[in-house]
């Protein structure tokens, strides 16, 4: 769905310009780099009028054609947008304005013309010195830039080998639940999470959750719930089954505020399922619950209208019962997968995992979960971590 559809704390952020997040102690090799290249306008007017024009006013001129470009930088780089439409109007006065700063200095300092050859020469040199020196500014930069690259690379993959030891394919199975659920990582470290634990009472509660943004940020904070939630279900096995998913609600929403940003937030879905058979779900702000069943041999979908988690200091969040039977399957999928678009930016969707289920209801957990991905990888390409919760009632 588009963004515009969504609550405004689910609606994504855009990403930042290119040179936004460049630190001046990098950009300004690329900056000399450019100012160097485009200082050849000036020479270029230079042998364009035969080497007449004093070098004074050459030298000048190409220094002004050079920091105008590398004024466009600093606009792209640091200002707002609205910059550039006064560079832009700015360029119409640039002709103008070079000539009068070419009369003013021959007037000034009594500048003579050179011979024509000498300031062909002149031109030419300076030419190639400045090509030679804008190669070895931007040789530099790509240096620098790849440096910082690597070490970026090596910090992600040291970020993904940790995500995938938090959040490996969880298999849980009773003697009436069966509950498989797998994340598979976009290019950047994500906030997916998917965790279930077998209480000592012979129970089983499972849930999903979608940390707001990409980067360290959200893979710290995805940490982080995970403990939180395992920490506050400890005794949950000692408490009324029906009030253990609104309690970790409550508690995940007052823990999360002190250790995050002020913008980050979770979402989350989460069940409670017990040896007698009889289950419980609560959700906060996450995609709907898809039901199938194959009694009626339809899908059903329903969810919660409830904020977000460590957001807002909001409190009284619910859980409900559901009734499951023999074969009832529920699927739970984030954003990753729903909101995959092809070519004519359609979203895969609830409905491209309900005819991945289709194909076969009663293929095991794992294997409906890897159609299901793998319909999602050929309907579109994966931006975002894609993770999938999958429950079935046994008979």
């Amino acid at each position: 769905m588009a963004d515009s559809g969504k609550p405004w704390y689910l609606r994504k952020k855009s990403g930042k310009q290119p040179f936004q997040n460049v630190p001046w102690a990098r950009l300004w090799l690329f900056a000399s780099g450019v100012f160097c290249l485009f200082s050849i306008i000036g020479f270029f007017v230079d042998l364009m009028n035969q080497g007449r024009t004093p070098f004074a006013i050459v030298i000048v001129m190409a220094i002004v054609s050079g920091l105008n470009a590398v004024l466009w930088i600093v606009a792209v780089a640091r200002l707002p947008w609205s910059s550039l439409l006064v560079l832009t109007a700015l360029q119409f006065g640039m002709g103008p304005m070079m000539s009068w700063i070419a009369r003013w200095m021959g007037q000034t300092f009594a500048l003579s013309a050179p011979n024509p050859a000498a300031g062909v020469r002149f031109a030419a040199f300076c030419i190639l010195a400045v090509v030679i020196a804008s190669y070895i500014l931007f040789l530099n930069y790509f240096r620098v830039e790849g440096m910082e690259s690597l070490r970026i690379r090596s910090e992600l993959e040291l970020a993904h080998g940790i995500q995938k030891t938090l959040v490996p394919p969880v298999s849980r199975r009773t003697a009436l639940f069966e509950v498989y659920g797998i994340s598979k990582p976009s290019d950047e470290v994500g906030g997916d999470l998917v965790d279930a634990l077998l209480l000592p009472n012979g129970d089983i509660v499972a849930y999903l959750a979608d940390i707001a943004g990409h980067g360290l940020p959200a893979g710290i904070l995805m940490g982080m719930l995970k403990t939180a939630a395992r920490t506050a279900l400890l005794d949950a096995a000692t408490g009324h089954p029906s009030g253990t998913l609104p309690l970790l609600l409550e508690k995940l929403n007052r823990v999360l505020p002190d250790v995050k940003e002020p913008q980050m937030y979770a979402t989350l879905t989460a069940f409670r399922l017990n040896a007698d058979g009889r289950a419980w779900y609560a959700m906060a702000a996450s995609p709907p619950v898809l039901h199938w069943s194959p009694v009626r041999r339809d899908f059903r979908t329903f969810e919660e209208e409830q904020f977000p988690l460590g957001l807002l200091p909001v409190s009284g969040f619910t859980g409900e019962a559901i009734e499951l039977g023999p074969g009832d399957l529920l699927v739970v999928a984030t954003d990753g997968v729903l909101e995959v678009c092809d070519r004519q930016q359609r979203e895969f969707g609830i409905e491209g995992v309900e005819r991945a289920i289709a194909a076969d209801a009663r293929a095991p957990l794992e294997a409906m979960a890897q159609s299901i991905l793998g319909n999602a990888r050929t309907f579109g390409k994966q931006i975002d971590d894609q993770t999938l919760l999958m429950i079935r009632r046994l008979g």
